[in-house]
């Protein structure tokens, strides 16, 4: 049986598209190490309360990372559906853009809520 040899080639990205996706990729490197070193490390100490309390704290942490995250991203689509003039993809981003912003409020908003 013969091996087919398939030639392929990179797409060469422009100075401005690259310069661009390396500040995106180090920016989001950056937020994601400032999460999840800024975690406060507290000890158990006999009263549950305080345990919960910092239960609560640390899972509170990691949906608001997930909600940055989601935000990140929901930009990147309204970005892109400007460039290629998609209705759709903007309504897309705009929703996800709005569901990152709720996440991450998430703790704030349940706050409001319950008046604690």
């Amino acid at each position: 049986m013969k091996k087919i040899q398939k030639n392929t080639q990179k797409l060469a990205l422009t100075g401005k598209i690259r310069k661009g996706f390396r500040l995106y990729v180090s920016l989001v490197l950056c937020m994601g190490l400032l999460f999840s070193l800024s975690l406060t490390a507290s000890a158990a100490t006999n009263d549950p309360l305080v345990v919960v309390n910092n239960l609560s704290t640390f899972i509170f942490g990691i949906i608001r990372a997930i909600g940055m995250i989601l935000l990140g991203f929901g930009i990147v689509q309204i970005g892109l559906s400007l460039k290629s003039h998609d209705p759709s993809q903007r309504a897309n981003g705009f929703m996800t853009l709005a569901g990152g912003v709720i996440i991450t409020f998430a703790k704030e908003i349940l706050t409001l809520i319950t008046g604690g």
